[in-house]
This record gives structure tokens, C-alpha cells and sequence, in this order.
């Protein structure tokens, strides 16, 4: 696998840093938008809280001024406004009244605007001679209308609202008109603190009401000539000079204006949410510090960012290990797939050399077993010859019959020679590989006959018992002669020289295989040598008489057939083969 470039990964860290400042911008617009829009909700809540605070204020006093207008007192004193008496009475009337009600003053005008009695009669700002009649709420009110203003007072400096009354004497003409000042700055002050102001705007556009005293007397916009005039001539503001709010920047959001308004501190951001109060001509305004969204957005901008450089590095960490992984593992298919072509070449070369070790096995045995042969073919043959110069001196004295027996007996010797040559001949052969059903009867017989002449050598004693019902086996008829043959040949060198030279062969099925069992009367196999007994070159004879191969020959041999060897101990050894059973239908076919 080829390493990663320097160019290629300068171009990689590129890519996340654009990543990352993308994800931060991203999330910053869409967190500030949504900031922004729960800010637009918090300002309608606190919009709809004071316009609702003061609309319950003027409700609460709408109604008194034409129900006190109309009370005898008040229309005795407007019929007769020179009375001292009568404006003695009203004016105490008049404080009881306001004191009741809650009022800021409650004053009497005559039809020429000059104030007859007031509720503040005997302070030091009383309205009784003042002349109010520039004021909308007294002309109004002389038309038998209701008279509402809001303005800052010419006598008392106060600001406050004016509901005017009309007063008719008995024949119905207006003689007066009553008026009642309250007083906004206790709604005022439940608007202070927290992070938005409240102000209310009349229809000139100046701020009257703030919960912020410097936004207090300022337009938020340049007045008109037209509005100036009008508040000069109302004098709304009583002379007081009409500020005008710095606002350095404008924008929207959605349909909120966003204003950059500088004061003393510097310049903040407000979002502005309007309700107008169409009875009173004003427009409530909230205006909200944007500071808090920006910061909320900021704060997510920076997470996400983190975020995604977090899961970037990650990324990389994760992307970086699978590469090495998947070098590390072409590297070990690489040399698994060069060691398996080894091990196929070491596992042919094995084979090969097991083939040649099962050879020299037999080679060995058979020359073992050479004196015995010799012995066997010698006794025939000298037996034969015997037989052949009898049946010559027979021949010629005339007794046929009896020359006639001896050839038979030869012929029977040559039989035997014959025998034992076929199955030397058999087992001296390499063998093939394929597997075939075998008659383990007949291979039985076939081992037996080899390995007679070493038992006989013994002196010792085979028992054979194979169960009637034996069913064919699933091997190769020659190797498993040869394993056979192997294991009665050990059995005859553990038995050798004892009292006792008992050898058992026994065969019996045991479900879907069938058992051999070959037992000796030897010393049997210590347990601490069991597990190493079919180990190449491991061997409990003595020097010279052996290699250690032909147990582990017999266990991979039978293991070729899919079957098994075992040994087990006490008294002697015990081997025990366990073959497959060839099926049923197949024997049957082949019988």
C-alpha cells in the first residue's frame, strides 16, 4: 500500500478546516434565526403585557369624569362659577373624590378654559385660575365628546393623562368641563430591568413612556414641521426639548426591525416588536437586546464547529487505522498465501515422504521377518523334495498310487509357497489412494498370514473372534493389512520372552462403525507415554529394533480412512481401531 502524500493531506486539512468554518457559519445562521425568532415571541409577550397594563389603567378611569360631571354639586358650581361658597364645597368635594379614586388631580374649568376648583385647591402647583384651554381634552370635551390627552403638566411639571368631561347645566348647554389626571409612572416602573425597554410613542412619534429614563422626551425618528407645530401648540411637552434617539444601524429579521441604537455605553442591537393603542393614538414598542440570541448562536457555532473537528479527527483517527489494518492484512494474505503454497509444498513433500516411510516400514518388517521366511520356504521345499525322489523310487518299482500321493503332497507345499509369496508381494507394493468397501474378513486372514510366521518365531498364541453380523468397512484393503499387520507384529514384540504371549483379535459393529480391537498379555503403554505413542520417531523398543514410525504410520493411515486409533493400558495394551461401516445399500448391492 502506498503512503499518503504530503500534498494530499495538506489538501485533506484543508478541507476540514473549510469544513468546520462551514459547519460553525451554518449553524450560526440558523441558530441565530431561530434565537432571533424566540426573541420575537418573548417580545410579543411582554408587548402584549403592557399595552394589556395600559389599557386596564385607562379603562379603570374612562368612565368617572362623566358620572362625577354629573352630580349636582359639579352642575350648581358650572351654572354658578362665582359662588365662594359652592367652590369651597366642590373643591373639598373634588379631593375626597380623587383620594377615593386614586386620581392625580381632578379639576372644574369654565367654558372659557380657567379653572374654577381642583382637588390640589390649597397646594402650592393648585390649577384653580390656570387657563387650560390649548389643551385637546378641554375643546373636545366643550363638544360634548370625551376629551383624552396625554401631556407633560404647565403648573405641576408631572406627566400625566387627562380625561375631560363635558358639564351641562339644567337646560342641557355645556357650562364647564371636568378633568381627570392620572398618573402612568407606576406602570412605568414595573418595566424596568431585564434585557428589553418599553416604550410608548404618542402620534407625533415622541417617547413619553421608557423604561428608560434617557429614552424618555425622544423621537425615534425626525420630527415633521407639522408635528412640531402641533406639540407647540398643544404644549404637550411644555417647552421641554425633544431629544432624538442615535440609531446608528437598521435591518430586519423576518418582519421585526433590528436597530443598532448608541448611548453613553456604547451601541447595542435591539429587535423592535409595535402594538399600536389605537383609543389613545400611541404604539407600545418592546425592544429586545439581541445580545443573548448572538451569544446562544456564537455558543452553537462554536460547539458545532468543535463538533465537527472532533468527529474530523475522529474520521481521520478511524480512516488512518483502517489503512494500516488494511495493509496489515494484505500483508498477511500475502504471507498467508505464500505460506500456504508452502505448506502445500511441505505437505506433498510429506506425503511423499510418507509414502517412502511406509515402504521402508514394510521393507523393515519384511526383512525382520526374513530368517522366519527362510525357514518356511526351506521346510517345503526340502519336504518337496523329499516327496519328489520317494515318488521317483516309487514310480519305478510300479507302485503308482502311492507316487500319485506324494506328487499331491507336493502340490499342496507349492500352494502354500504360493500363498505366502502373493501376500508378500501385496504388502510390499505401495499402495493407491482410493477408498473402496472392504470384506474386513478377508483382510483379517490376509494380515494374519504375514505376521504368522513372527508369531510362530514368538511362540505366541492369536485369538481371532469376528462377530457374524460384520458389516464391510470404508478403507484401502491393502493399507489396512499393512496396519494390521503393524500392530500384531508389536503385539508379538511386547509378548516375547513373558510366560504369558496372549494376543486377541477382536471385530464387532458399534452403531454407524465397527471396532477391532488387538489386545497383548505385555507390559501394556505407562500413561505418561499414551499421548506420545503414534509420535513420529517415538518408540519403546529397544535400539535397533525399531524407527518409531509405524504406529504413527497406522494412525494417519487410519485416520485417511475417516476413522480412528486408540491404545489404552492395563493389564497389556489394548489398540483399538474404529472404522466407518460402509452403507448398508451399498453392500448389499455389491453382494
Amino acid at each position: 500500500m502506498q503512503k499518503t502524500s504530503p500534498k494530499w493531506l495538506f489538501f485533506a486539512a484543508s478541507l476540514a478546516v473549510l469544513g468546520c468554518c462551514l459547519a460553525g457559519w451554518l449553524t450560526w445562521r440558523q441558530s441565530l434565526a431561530q434565537s432571533l425568532d424566540e426573541t420575537v415571541r418573548r417580545g410579543d409577550n411582554v408587548l402584549q403585557l403592557a399595552t394589556t397594563a395600559l389599557e386596564g389603567a385607562l379603562d379603570r378611569f374612562e368612565r368617572l369624569p362623566p358620572l362625577i360631571a354629573e352630580q349636582v354639586l359639579i352642575t350648581r358650581l358650572a351654572a354658578n362659577p362665582d359662588s365662594p361658597a359652592l367652590i369651597a364645597q366642590v373643591n373639598v368635594y373634588l379631593r375626597r373624590i380623587q383620594q377615593l379614586l386614586g386620581a392625580t388631580d381632578i379639576y372644574l374649568m369654565n367654558p372659557e378654559g380657567l379653572t374654577i376648583a381642583a382637588s390640589n385647591f390649597d397646594t402650592e402647583t393648585s390649577f384653580i385660575g390656570g387657563n387650560f384651554a390649548f389643551r385637546p381634552y378641554f375643546f373636545d370635551a366643550l363638544t360634548g365628546a370625551s376629551g383624552q390627552f396625554y401631556a407633560l403638566g404647565t403648573t405641576s411639571g408631572k406627566r400625566g393623562y387627562y380625561f375631560g368631561a363635558p358639564v351641562r347645566a339644567a337646560g342641557g348647554d355645556i357650562a364647564g368641563v371636568l378633568v381627570f389626571k392620572i398618573d402612568l409612572d407606576a406602570i412605568e416602573s414595573t418595566w424596568a430591568g431585564g434585557d428589553y425597554a418599553v416604550l410608548v410613542t404618542d402620534p407625533e412619534g415622541v417617547t413619553f413612556l421608557s423604561s428608560r429614563a434617557d429614552w424618555r422626551f425622544a423621537a425615534m425618528r425626525p420630527l415633521s414641521p407639522e408635528a412640531e407645530a402641533n406639540i407647540a401648540a398643544t404644549r404637550r411637552y411644555a417647552g421641554t426639548p425633544i431629544g432624538l434617539l442615535q440609531i446608528t444601524g437598521e435591518g430586519r429579521h423576518r418582519n421585526s426591525p433590528v436597530l443598532r441604537i448608541a448611548d453613553g455605553q456604547g451601541a447595542r442591537e435591539y429587535l423592535q416588536r409595535d402594538m399600536p393603542m389605537e383609543r389613545a393614538g400611541w404604539v407600545v414598542h418592546v425592544l429586545i437586546d439581541t445580545a443573548a440570541a448572538r451569544a446562544s448562536a456564537l455558543t452553537l457555532a462554536f460547539v458545532a464547529m468543535l463538533t465537527f473537528g472532533v468527529l474530523t479527527m475522529v474520521g481521520a483517527v478511524v480512516w488512518q487505522r483502517r489503512a494500516a489494518l488494511d495493509e496489515r492484512l494484505q500483508v498477511q494474505a500475502e504471507a498467508r498465501a505464500d505460506l500456504e503454497r508452502r505448506v502445500q509444498e511441505r505437505t506433498h513433500e510429506l506425503r511423499q515422504a510418507q509414502a517412502d516411510l511406509v515402504q521402508a516400514s514394510k521393507m523393515a518388517a519384511l526383512g525382520q521377518m526374513s530368517a522366519a521366511l527362510s525357514h518356511e520356504f526351506n521346510q517345503p521345499l526340502a519336504a518337496a523334495r523329499t516327496y519328489a525322489d520317494n515318488a521317483g523310487v516309487l514310480m519305478d518299482r510300479g507302485r503308482m498310487a502311492e507316487a500319485r500321493g506324494n506328487i499331491d503332497r507336493i502340490l499342496s507345499l507349492i500352494d502354500r509357497l504360493t500363498s505366502i509369496s502373493r501376500h508378500l508381494r501385496s504388502f510390499a507394493r505401495t499402495p493407491g489412494q482410493k477408498l473402496s468397501h472392504v470384506t474386513l474378513a478377508e483382510v483379517v486372514e490376509a494380515a494374519v498370514e504375514i505376521a504368522t510366521l513372527r508369531i510362530r518365531a514368538a511362540d505366541a498364541t492369536l485369538s481371532i473372534t469376528l462377530a457374524p453380523d460384520l458389516p464391510q468397512v470404508v478403507a484401502g484393503p491393502v493399507r489396512l493389512q499393512q496396519v494390521l499387520v503393524n500392530i500384531l507384529t508389536n503385539a508379538v514384540d511386547a509378548v516375547e520372552g513373558l510366560d504369558t504371549r496372549q494376543i486377541t483379535l477382536t471385530a464387532h459393529p458399534a452403531g454407524e462403525d465397527v471396532l477391532i480391537r488387538i489386545a497383548d498379555t505385555g507390559p501394556g503403554v505407562p500413561d505418561a507415554l499414551a499421548s506420545r505413542i503414534f509420535d513420529p520417531f517415538f518408540s519403546t523398543k529397544g535400539v535397533g529394533k525399531g524407527l518409531g514410525l509405524g504406529l504413527s504410520i497406522s494412525y494417519n493411515i487410519i485416520k485417511d480412512f475417516g476413522g480412528d486409533l486408540s491404545v489404552s493400558s492395563g493389564p497389556g495394551a489394548c489398540f483399538v481401531l474404529r472404522l466407518r461401516a460402509a452403507p448398508i445399500s451399498v453392500q448389499e448391492a455389491a453382494e
